[in-house]
């Protein structure tokens, strides 16, 4: 019988540790909590940081769980649910649409997507289930970062790579993008990630009012955006999406 990692155990005895009771705890806390020396309980929450799944409060020196498990333990609950409840409504959306539709999620350092509808005509097209989107250019990231603190803290964090001459690159004109997208409850891509593309999304919220992930329709920019404006009917085909598979994850009418 293979033996178990004890590094790996000590780790999961912190996090669990770190999950009940106080929402913060010092290191000498933890380490007599765990059974450690302070040194050997310190390298260990050092890694966990590293990664995410610890942060130290700068003030205090406590430790509590970090953004990262967070999102991972979201991740294993969410996704799964999200796809099977988002089938039949993305279905209709690229039905009426005539266009392809993505359902994505935050993922590292950018946007997965995990769910792809075809445009449903005769066209030659490429499955991008897998694929990853950058956040600060595409409909799908500016929805998920206008949103969710940890997509905004790697957006903000992350370099802002140019991909069109239309890619706001720049702190304070990706902020007021997203300023705009929660006033209005939904974001564009007018070739700003590819040339000749455009795309809507609109957030998809779970039973906690918490962003699980967002829709998107996506084409030629000469459909989706005809003189440079985006179909309102367009736009509010995508919204009643995103607030049709909310409601079926439990998030009510909003």
């Amino acid at each position: 019988m293979a033996k178990n990692i004890q590094s790996l155990e000590r780790a999961a005895a912190m996090l669990r540790l770190l999950a009940g009771g106080e929402r913060r705890l010092g290191l000498s806390d933890i380490a007599s909590s765990v059974g450690l020396a302070k040194g050997t309980a310190h390298g260990i929450l050092r890694t966990l940081q590293h990664e995410g799944f610890v942060e130290q409060d700068p003030a205090s020196g406590r430790y509590q769980l970090g953004a990262e498990l967070l999102r991972l333990g979201n991740s294993y609950l969410d996704v799964h649910e999200l796809r099977a409840r988002a089938l039949v409504w993305t279905d209709d959306l690229a039905r009426s649409s005539g266009e392809s539709v993505h359902l994505g999620v935050l993922h590292q350092h950018g946007v997965l997507i995990v769910h792809h509808v075809f445009r449903p005509d005769d066209s030659r097209q490429v499955l991008e289930v897998g694929a990853m989107q950058p956040l600060h250019s595409t409909a799908l990231g500016k929805v998920i970062t206008a949103y969710d603190p940890v997509a905004h803290t790697e957006a903000v964090e992350s370099e802002r790579r140019a991909f069109t001459a239309r890619t706001t690159t720049d702190a304070a004109g990706f902020e007021e993008i997203l300023d705009l997208t929660r006033a209005r409850g939904w974001a564009c891509d007018v070739e700003e990630t590819w040339e000749g593309v455009a795309a809507v999304a609109a957030p998809v919220h779970d039973g906690r009012r918490m962003p699980v992930g967002a829709v998107a329709v996506t084409g030629a920019v000469e459909r989706l955006a005809p003189g440079g404006e985006l179909r309102t009917e367009l736009v509010a085909a995508v919204r009643d999406c995103a607030r049709a598979v909310s409601r079926d994850l439990g998030a009510g009418r909003f």
